[in-house]
């Protein structure tokens, strides 16, 4: 068993290895589900045979040692040299296998329902949320609050609440489900999404915008024009720069359901499909999301992220945001 497990963590560290030098994708959820499952067996062996057959052996060795000053005692010898005190002990202890997978097992288990049903945290890595969120912002996302899903395949089995526009939301990548992306919802199923000269409308409203001045945007080292956007009650921060508008073409694009977009060189109409919604970054000049890969289906939805929990640049970032 040592030796398995030892392949089992030398496993374990090409993996990590190779995720961390990029020459794969890892899935955290995947591994997370895997370490639960395979400590629990061993979890499972330890409390079914090996603790078992360690106790037995002590308990056999205190039997033998009882039968052995009993045997003396009636040789008239009753001062007996050795304590098994201590060989009872070793027999006991869990050997280093079982210490670093049974042993591990409660945290885990702990770790993956947290992670897979309440909170899970997530790091920024690009600027395409300022100036709500800075690259290095670790975040938290509420798994529950659009409906509770099985982990690793993510299929909903409980619905709570339904996106709305407005919200920050964690979603699987559409062009490749490993990838975790984070955008903001500006339109629901139904409704008719236009992005045109740097203006955003739903439903033939205009959505309400007011000039905040200049943002200096340190991951590009320039200023760019703010501005507060608000959806109903809720209002939030955007960056739009004239001077970096973007050119979409006439040519419809490659993702699923893209007919119910039409370009222009000015910007992009879409039609929300039932069961998907349509994602932008709120620096909205520098963010690859639906208006260039399509809508996010419903499954693809991870949760609700709502706190920066932690910025180690910059401390004072830690808050809730809008």
């Amino acid at each position: 068993m040592s030796a398995l497990t030892a392949a089992l963590y030398g496993a374990l560290v090409v993996y990590l290895g190779g995720w961390f030098l990029g020459h794969w994708t890892g899935n955290f959820s995947l591994l997370l589900f895997l370490l639960t499952l395979v400590t629990l067996l061993y979890w499972l062996a330890e409390r079914m045979r090996f603790r078992p057959a360690r106790e037995a052996a002590a308990a056999a060795l205190e039997q033998q040692d009882r039968q052995r000053r009993a045997e003396l005692s009636k040789m008239g010898i009753e001062k007996v040299d050795g304590d098994v005190a201590s060989a009872r002990a070793q027999l006991l202890m869990q050997p280093w296998w079982l210490d670093w997978t049974a042993g591990l097992f409660p945290v885990i288990l702990i770790v993956f329902l947290l992670r897979s049903f309440l909170f899970e945290p997530f790091k920024i890595p690009s600027g395409s949320m300022i100036p709500t969120l800075l690259v290095g912002d670790l975040i938290l996302v509420n798994k529950f609050h659009y409906g509770v899903r099985l982990p690793v395949i993510n299929k909903k089995i409980i619905a709570n609440n339904d996106p709305k526009r407005g919200d920050v939301m964690v979603f699987r990548y559409p062009v490749d489900p490993r990838q975790d992306y984070i955008k903001r919802v500006v339109g629901i199923p139904g409704d008719e999404i236009i992005y045109s000269n740097q203006k955003l409308t739903v439903n033939g409203q205009p959505v309400p915008t007011q000039s905040l001045g200049d943002y200096y945007d340190e991951e590009s080292l320039r200023y760019a024009p703010m501005f507060s956007e608000r959806f109903g009650d809720a209002e939030h921060r955007i960056l739009v720069d004239p001077r970096r508008q973007a050119y979409y073409g006439p040519e419809p694009k490659n993702f699923p359901l893209h007919e119910n977009c039409r370009y222009s060189p000015e910007g992009i109409t879409c039609k929300v499909p039932p069961g998907h919604y349509f994602m932008m970054g709120d620096n909205r000049d520098n963010s690859q999301d639906s208006r260039f890969w399509g809508f996010v289906p419903d499954e693809n939805i991870v949760g609700r992220a709502f706190l920066v929990w932690m910025n180690f640049s910059n401390p004072g970032r830690i808050g809730s945001f809008h």
